[in-house]
């Protein structure tokens, strides 16, 4: 089994942020030459998750809406002592912080309008992403 591992690295402009990396991700399967597999990607960040969903800019506020209508950015945390982030930790969990994508033929086996993003929810600062693809 083949065993290929990278970190995308790029800043985030805002405190709450979707960046597309489907490319990303596509050309790190690309150079692993695996055929046949999985590949996980990993936020690597405890404020932040990545996730599989239309790229749709719609879908993307009714995420942020519901996020903060479940859990106020703006509500009183225990954590919250000398940093303002506690309802960032919360939202990482409910997205659901890492993904594993199938790889077929080399490539990633997505839906027609799968992609894949990383969701900043404490930005505006250097983020790094783990990419390890996993097979033959």
């Amino acid at each position: 089994m083949k065993s290929h591992t990278e970190y995308l690295s790029f800043n985030t402009d805002e405190k709450i942020q979707f960046v597309r990396i489907t490319e990303d991700v596509e050309k790190v399967v690309e150079k692993s030459g695996v055929k046949e597999g999985f590949v996980l990607v990993n936020p690597m960040h405890i404020t932040a998750a990545v996730i599989v969903n239309d790229n749709e800019g719609g879908i993307i506020q009714d995420y942020i809406a519901t996020l903060q209508r479940l859990v106020p950015y703006d509500a009183e945390y225990k954590h919250n002592v000398g940093e303002d982030n506690a309802a960032a930790h919360i939202w990482r969990q409910l997205m659901a912080h890492q993904v594993v994508l199938p790889i077929t033929n080399g490539k990633l086996d997505f839906g027609p309008w799968e992609q894949v993003f990383y969701c900043e929810f404490d930005g505006g600062r250097r983020k790094r992403v783990l990419v390890k693809v996993l097979g033959e």
